[in-house]
């Protein structure tokens, strides 16, 4: 099986300077792979004419339109429907495309994916997850920015969508669940997260109550629930933290010759570290709870990053993460109260 790929190249912070490189070198470590580049032709063609690759294999598809990262969904759904990002999903649900990748406005690319794949049944909003690096392996955390004010109802149906992601992502078959709070109690919270926790503890889900931030990188559940809002904040607190340290590390080891030398009798365990705190390696989110296949870059993703994403629509692609999601999504019935 080809797996065909619909790339948003004018999308992100970089547009056509990383998604055209990255995709050029996805092809070619991929051999079942071909890749779709939507956006502004001319801006496509000369940058992939710096590049050697197999035409066959690489198709550009004109997009007169582009959504800038700060334009309204409402707005780019309505007013777009040349852009990049709409022709590239557009793609998808016409058969010519099995996955669309995207770096651009994370609102538009919601608002357009709902109104163009629909929603799965059961389901009312999707939901972005992604997984996380733990100590004891990964985490699946929803949602990471598509919702920043979600219902009680809404938290229920993100933790039914996250254990079926683990479960058919080779996980658990009944992954664990913890719902984002500010404390472990109870009593914590706001209304919104009470009620989303009653829901949870009368389902059949493999609820564990309430997880602080403190639990995210623990490992303590194998899904870790919350809204759009408190996710993307959580998670880019992380990539922050995280070049922090690594920053942090090397002006400790540029402070004087002595510490210089240490630098690089440590080089190897040092490299081993940025490895394990890069948050490129986990660029690329879903957007769950579609009739497609969607995958939510980082804005400011570089082609090291991109590559990761693209490999995540080829994974769920690849694996039928969709007809899994699909078989497995139906909401569970909830226990009398």
């Amino acid at each position: 099986m080809t797996i065909k790929i619909a790339i948003d190249c004018m999308g992100g912070d970089f547009g056509v300077k990383v998604t055209v490189p990255a995709a050029i070198h996805f092809v070619k470590s991929h051999p079942d792979t071909q890749v779709i580049l939507v956006g502004k032709s001319d801006e496509i063609k000369k940058r992939l004419n710096r590049y050697p690759h197999d035409a066959t294999r690489v198709s550009v598809i004109h997009a007169e339109e582009t959504i800038s990262m700060d334009e309204g969904p409402a707005q780019a759904l309505r007013t777009k429907k040349n852009s990049s990002m709409r022709i590239a999903i557009d793609l998808m649900k016409e058969g010519a495309a099995n996955a669309c990748v995207s770096a651009g406005n994370t609102g538009a690319l919601m608002a357009i994916s709902r109104f163009v794949l629909k929603m799965l049944p059961g389901i009312e909003r999707p939901a972005i997850a992604s997984f996380l690096p733990t100590h004891k392996g990964q985490v699946c955390m929803l949602d990471l920015g598509a919702n920043v004010d979600c219902s009680a109802e809404h938290l229920y149906q993100f933790a039914v969508m996250g254990s079926c992601l683990v479960a058919s992502s080779g996980g658990p078959d009944f992954p664990s669940v913890g719902l984002l709070n500010v404390g472990a109690e109870d009593i914590k919270g706001n209304e919104v997260v009470k009620e989303a926790s009653e829901l949870l503890k009368h389902s059949s889900l493999n609820f564990k109550g309430n997880v602080e931030g403190t639990d995210i990188y623990k490992g303590t559940t194998d899904v870790i629930v919350c809204d759009g809002f408190v996710g993307n904040i959580a998670l880019k607190t992380s990539e922050g933290l995280a070049q922090m340290l690594g920053k942090y590390l090397k002006e400790e080891f540029h402070r004087n010759t002595f510490t210089k030398i240490l630098g690089l009798v440590a080089s190897p365990v040092i490299s081993q570290f940025k490895k394990r705190v890069d948050h490129r390696r986990y660029n690329g989110a879903s957007l769950l709870g579609l009739r497609g296949i969607v995958v939510k870059s980082h804005g400011a993703a570089d082609l090291y990053s991109m590559g990761f994403a693209m490999q995540r629509a080829y994974e769920e692609v690849k694996h039928s993460m969709l007809d899994a999601i699909t078989d497995n999504i139906q909401v569970p019935e909830q226990k009398e109260l």
